[in-house]
Order: C-alpha cells, then sequence, then structure tokens
C-alpha cells in the first residue's frame, strides 16, 4: 500500500539533503576555481 502521507513527511528530509548535495558541489567547484586563478600556468610565447 502507498502511504502518502509518508511521502509527504519525507519530502523536507530529501530537499535538505539534495541541498546539502548542491552546497558541496558548489564550495568543490569554488575550490577548484581559486586552485586554477592561484596556480596558473605561465606559458613561453618566445619558443614558438
Amino acid at each position: 500500500m502507498f502511504d502518502f502521507k509518508a511521502l509527504l513527511d519525507s519530502l523536507p528530509i530529501m530537499g535538505l539533503g539534495m541541498l546539502g548535495i548542491f552546497i558541496v558541489i558548489g564550495i568543490i567547484m569554488g575550490i577548484i576555481w581559486i586552485l586554477g586563478k592561484v596556480f596558473t600556468e605561465k606559458k613561453d610565447n618566445k619558443n614558438q
């Protein structure tokens, strides 16, 4: 039997879980962006 009330009760918990996942992904993307700005590879155009 499908319990619709249990589904509605679990939606806020699932929403917080998804929000946490997106926050962690955003933090990881921010760290990668910062590391890319800090450790840029300098290209030498004299040898081309």
